[in-house]
C-alpha cells in the first residue's frame, strides 16, 4: 500500500539521485527544471506547497507502508478553488527494480483520493507524452479517460513529443470506488 507525505527539504537528495538524466528530467518535469536538478530548484518548487489554507499545489512523496521506504514522487497542483480542478503533475516511480509492482497505480490513487475526498475537486487532469505506454496504461487503470493529443509540443533533441490529455471527474471516481467496494 502506498501513503503520500508531503515532500520536504529532507527528500531532496533522493530525488536528485533518480532524476540523473536530461531526457528523464523532460519526461519527468517538462520545461519546469534545469538539468541537472539543485537544492535551490527544489527549494522554490516545494515553496508554498502543502498549504490546506491556500490550496494551490500539494507535493508528495510516495511512501510503501509495509517497508517504510520512499517510492515515488507525485504532486497535485494547477487548483482552482473556483472550477473545483487541479491537474496531476510530475509522477515518478524511484528505481527501475520498484517499477512494475502497482506502485504508480498506489501513488494517483491515493492522490485522486486526495483531490476528489479532501479537496473535494470536481475534475483532475493530467498530461502523458505518447510514448510512455506504461504511464497511459496505468492512468487508464485509474478511471482516466483519453480527452485528446497535443501533437508536437515539446522538443527534446531532434524529436518532438506528442502529449496525451487525461481526465478523470468526481461522478466517475466514485463509480469506481463503489464498484470496488461491491467487489470486496
Amino acid at each position: 500500500m502506498i501513503e503520500l507525505q508531503p515532500f520536504t527539504s529532507d527528500d531532496f537528495t533522493q530525488l536528485m539521485e533518480w532524476v540523473d538524466d536530461e531526457r528523464l528530467m523532460k519526461e519527468w518535469s517538462g520545461s519546469l527544471f534545469s538539468f541537472p536538478l539543485t537544492e535551490a530548484g527544489l527549494s522554490w518548487y516545494i515553496e508554498g506547497a502543502n498549504d490546506v489554507n491556500d490550496p494551490d499545489v500539494f507535493i508528495y512523496k510516495a511512501v510503501e507502508t509495509k517497508t517504510g521506504l520512499t517510492v515515488g514522487h507525485i504532486s497535485l497542483g494547477g487548483i482552482s478553488q473556483r472550477d473545483r480542478a487541479g491537474r496531476i503533475t510530475r509522477v515518478l516511480v524511484g528505481k527501475s527494480t520498484e517499477r512494475r509492482r502497482g506502485i504508480c497505480q498506489g501513488m494517483v490513487r491515493a492522490l485522486l483520493r486526495i483531490g476528489f475526498e479532501d479537496l473535494q475537486l470536481h475534475r483532475i487532469s493530467l498530461g502523458v507524452y505518447d510514448f510512455n505506454h506504461a504511464a497511459i496504461k496505468c492512468y487508464t487503470k485509474c478511471g482516466f479517460r483519453q480527452e485528446g493529443v497535443l501533437r508536437d509540443v515539446v522538443r527534446h533533441g531532434d524529436d518532438y513529443w506528442s502529449l496525451v490529455e487525461m481526465g478523470i471527474l468526481e461522478d466517475e471516481w466514485r463509480a469506481l470506488q463503489a464498484d470496488g467496494a461491491a467487489k470486496s
